[in-house]
């Protein structure tokens, strides 16, 4: 995909192959944490005939929320707090934030194309051990503090609720207005990328490096050297 052609979108049988690429390699990269896979889906009625239709899931993810969860042998994954820092925006291994609260909090995150703006789209939800979802103002307190600033200043535009499109049941979504044009802002800023182009497999490595932040998710260093 040659940058000075790339506009920051992915097609759907593009997306379907970034996909493949970005679970295999979080799968090697990351053999300690819970694994994206790849879901199969009836196409949606306005899909035409030759798209491939799924979307990836990571699920079950829990929050630490306490010393309390440490002191009990938690099996919880990552426990390392986020930051917004240019500094400190990427690790070595994936993590969640922790959480404030006492109570365990559980995610599942999808990847969903989202054929209007023609990029992936980041849908989550959050529950606690019992399987009560958590509303909106509970999740914020989970968020990275970036996060939950914004939040707060441009609620329902910048995190908004809305039907999921293949399981028809109400999620949260990182709104994907203007991912073309940082994506494309990403793929020019990076001298690997400027000079032999944007790659289908590398798509989304890049876009969750940025997205993922926004709830705390972050991905290993090594998967956005290996282009």
């Amino acid at each position: 995909m040659d940058t000075s052609f790339f506009n920051g979108t992915l097609s759907p049988r593009e997306f379907s192959l970034a996909s493949s690429a970005f679970a295999d390699k979080w799968r090697r990269f990351n053999p300690t944490f819970p694994s994206w896979t790849w879901v199969p889906c009836k196409k949606l009625p306005w899909a035409p005939s030759d798209e491939v239709e799924g979307y990836l899931k990571l699920e079950n993810v829990c929050l630490p929320g306490s010393s309390k969860v440490d002191s009990e042998g938690g099996s919880c994954v990552g426990k390392e707090e986020t930051s917004c820092s240019d500094n400190e925006d990427l690790i070595d291994n994936a993590t969640l934030v922790q959480s404030s609260h006492h109570e365990v909090h559980y995610y599942d995150f999808h990847i969903v194309y989202n054929a209007s703006y023609r990029v992936p789209v980041l849908y989550f939800r959050a529950y606690c051990s019992d399987g009560q979802p958590l509303l909106l103002d509970e999740i914020e307190k989970d968020l990275p503090a970036c996060s939950a600033k914004l939040l707060l200043e441009s609620k329902w535009t910048f995190i908004s609720q809305e039907e999921h499109p293949y399981l028809n049941r109400p999620w949260y979504k990182v709104h994907p207005c203007g991912t073309s044009e940082w994506m494309k802002l990403l793929a020019l800023g990076d001298a690997v990328q400027a000079k032999n182009g944007v790659s289908i497999e590398q798509y989304l490595v890049s876009w969750l490096s940025v997205v993922g932040q926004v709830v705390g998710l972050k991905i290993p260093l090594e998967m956005l050297n290996d282009s």
